[in-house]
């Protein structure tokens, strides 16, 4: 009867922690981020894009300079990876994750991408939403 009751007492203490809930939202932030990693060294840009939010106020800034909406982001990343050669091999380094509100996570990490061509590396911002229960990318800073 005992171990049931500090059962009990862990579920209900885990479910109303507001770091059980930060650490749950950041493991789901980290399941994006390999969704990320595998679309892209599948060659799969579409695939890729759909962890960003599917709006025009989607806004990505790159060393061009802002890019806005959804799709207009999707074609610049085809312009720029044409074929699976010059997208390469993927990886992150998960640097930083801030909390902003219940709904908007700020995270920091490092890019890189192994390639025949020549590595490439850098580093980037995001700012992630939950939408109708899914995070999403709405803002991307990578340099």
């Amino acid at each position: 009867m005992r171990s049931l009751i500090i059962i009990i007492a862990l579920i209900a203490f885990c479910g109303q922690n507001p770091l059980w809930a930060q650490s749950t939202d950041e493991g789901r932030i980290r399941m994006l981020m390999a969704s990320q990693i595998k679309a892209w060294n599948q060659g799969n840009l579409d695939g890729f894009m759909e962890t960003y939010w599917k709006s025009d106020s989607l806004i990505f800034i790159g060393k061009k300079g802002p890019t806005y909406g959804w799709k207009a982001t999707l074609e610049n990343y085809k312009k720029g990876y044409p074929d699976k050669a010059a997208m390469g091999t993927l990886s992150f380094n998960l640097l930083e994750f801030k909390k902003l509100a219940g709904d908007v996570y700020f995270v920091v990490g490092k890019w890189m991408l192994a390639r025949t061509a020549g590595d490439l590396s850098g580093h980037f911002t995001l700012v992630l939403r939950k939408i109708n229960g899914d995070w999403k990318i709405i803002a991307d800073h990578s340099s």
